[in-house]
């Protein structure tokens, strides 16, 4: 349920920051750090894909995986351990990649950027119980 909860928020911080990258919202509220030259700096997207667009996407797969697992019938379930274990993984990884980029490369802060690495590192850490689930032998 924690893992289903964090995702949540955390799709909610990636939405808001799609939201001003897709022109949706005005001028972006950072009250903390320099929002707006993270998200104009070349790292906003890849390609033609908002880095926020990939994290909403990131928080619904671990929202909907999440909320799968909880069902009784897939409670045991290995397959879902490992998406959760890995997406988050991956998570993680890819944020810590554009925290690097903000400190190293563009030289700013976003609180928001800030909040989904606290977040997906917060998932990270509620998905390690899994591990236990993927050792087991069963289904």
């Amino acid at each position: 349920m924690l893992v289903s909860v964090l995702s949540l928020v955390g799709f909610f911080v990636a939405l808001y920051l799609w939201a001003h990258n897709a022109g949706l919202t005005g001028p972006i509220v950072c009250g903390v750090g320099d929002c707006a030259t993270v998200q104009s700096s070349v790292y906003a997207k890849i390609g033609p894909v908002p880095v926020s667009a990939i994290g909403v996407g990131g928080y619904v797969a671990l929202f909907v995986l999440s909320l799968a697992g909880l069902q009784p019938r897939l409670r045991e379930s290995r397959a879902i351990s490992a998406l959760l274990l890995g997406g988050s993984a991956l998570g993680v990884a890819f944020s810590a990649y554009l925290t690097y980029l903000e400190a190293a490369v563009i030289e700013a802060w976003c609180q928001y950027c800030v909040a989904s690495a606290i977040i997906i590192t917060l998932i990270f850490f509620a998905t390690l119980p899994e591990i236990g689930r993927l050792r087991a032998r069963g289904t």
